[in-house]
């Protein structure tokens, strides 16, 4: 059982977090405070007394320390407000009378300072004083000289300042409580605005959030927002796939029924044939939009470990090309990561390498850089290359630059749609070794 439960709130976290933060710092002020005070007290009577000391000095050496000369008693009690004592070989005035039993014995000390005498158990004298001795010499005559003064009374004026401190220190952290709670309240309604936001997006009054999200809370917006993008995207590849296939199949679908239906004609080899072709039609487009429906593009969370992806793509086509070598240089880690859709740059990867493989003589290199947030995937390959005026037809659904060689032309045009969806650039241009150079850039 735990003493403490975790605040399901962030107005109660906050409130838990500064409320005793701010107790805190309140107690530690008033102790400050009370240390301080005493402190600076105690400097300011020890300063009176050192000048009162100073000023009896001065006017026994005048007397030329003749102690019966001053004018001792009531004078320096009314003066001075405070008790004093004066020793000599031959004589000792203390006044008033009552410190007697206190003062004596600091007559008797070597000690030439302040001494503060705490709990002292003397009748009718206080019993916590502070105290300046000092001893000197006036034509051969040693004196001795104390200034005392009552803390009793400074104490309790200075308790009673604490306490009226301590009282208004309460007050401050009842105001400070309210401050919190305001300053909570205020901060909070972006929040409370992208709550109203997101209830009327789950009610479809709004497509997308537009709320004035303070900074902090303005890439969880954004986030939000992409992944909205992302699923309308989804939706209509799903809805673009769909329409296309049933438009695709169609006209395929149709011959076939009507030679199947066709009873007048026996199915001889040319119609065998023809239904062949019209079925391997109707496979190579379930085939195309089937991948395209696979494309993910941004989403939130997703990402792909390209070194290591990069490597089990390049191991399988060295088995399906063993004749060729396949290259990869990298500054990246195994650990580093891209966020891309792992399935997104298996296809961009795969379609590439696959491509440079069919057409390259000897060798494939794969280059994976990353450079001020861009992601460098670049392949080039050894073989005849493609001429600059037939470059820009690289990537055109179902355009084939040569025939001789199996596929179905889709492989560049892939690589072309997925990375349009990460709002990238692919590029060809001619190779260092005399192939083909592609370039693909995206933003991570």
């Amino acid at each position: 059982m735990t003493l403490f439960r975790k605040p399901v709130s962030v107005k109660g976290a906050l409130l838990l977090l500064l409320l005793p933060a701010g107790i805190g710092l309140m107690a530690i002020a008033w102790l400050v405070h009370g240390l301080l005070l005493e402190r600076m007290s105690r400097e300011f009577v020890e300063s009176r007394l050192k000048d009162e000391v100073a000023f009896l000095e001065h006017h026994i050496r005048q007397a030329e320390g003749k102690i019966d000369m001053l004018q001792t008693g009531d004078y320096f009690e009314e003066v001075f407000h405070h008790a004093f004592a004066i020793q000599s070989p031959t004589q000792t005035v203390i006044s008033p009378e009552s410190w007697r039993p206190i003062l004596s014995p600091l007559l008797q000390s070597d000690q030439q300072k302040s001494i503060r005498v705490h709990n002292a158990e003397t009748s009718n004298s206080p019993s916590d004083i502070l105290a300046y001795r000092k001893s000197f010499i006036v034509n051969n005559t040693p004196i001795t000289v104390i200034v005392s003064e009552d803390l009793g009374a400074l104490q309790n004026s200075q308790a009673e300042l604490h306490a009226w401190t301590a009282i208004v220190s309460i007050l401050l952290i009842f105001l400070l409580v309210g401050i919190i709670w305001f300053g909570i309240n205020l901060s909070m309604r972006p929040v409370v605005s992208l709550q109203a936001a997101l209830k009327q997006l789950q009610s479809g009054e709004i497509s997308r959030i537009n709320a004035q999200a303070p900074e902090e809370f303005r890439p969880l917006v954004q986030q939000l927002n992409q992944l909205l993008d992302s699923l309308d995207q989804r939706l209509e590849r799903s809805r673009e796939a769909l329409a296309n296939l049933s438009h695709s199949v169609k006209t395929p679908i149709a011959a076939v029924r009507q030679v199947l239906e066709d009873t007048s004609r026996p199915l001889d080899n040319d119609l065998r044939h023809e239904m062949g072709s019209r079925l391997s039609d109707i496979g190579k487009q379930l085939e195309a939009e089937m991948r395209r429906s696979q494309f993910a593009g941004p989403q939130v969370g997703k990402s792909a470990y390209p070194v290591k992806q990069a490597r089990d793509l390049l191991w399988m086509l060295g088995r399906l090309y063993p004749e060729k070598s396949f290259e990869l240089s990298t500054s990246l880690t195994e650990e580093s990561r891209w966020p891309i859709e792992e399935h997104d740059l298996n296809e961009i990867l795969g379609n590439l390498l696959d491509n440079a493989g069919k057409w390259s003589a000897q060798c494939v290199e794969l280059s994976l850089e990353q450079h001020n947030d861009l992601a460098h995937i670049i392949v080039t390959d050894d073989g005849s290359g493609v001429a600059e005026n037939e470059r820009v037809y690289l990537g055109q659904r179902g355009r084939r630059l040569d025939e001789q060689t199996p596929g179905h032309g889709l492989g560049l045009a892939i690589v072309r749609d997925i990375v349009a969806r990460y709002e990238g650039n692919a590029a060809f241009s001619a190779g260092s070794k005399g192939g083909l150079k592609a370039l693909v850039e995206i933003s991570i």
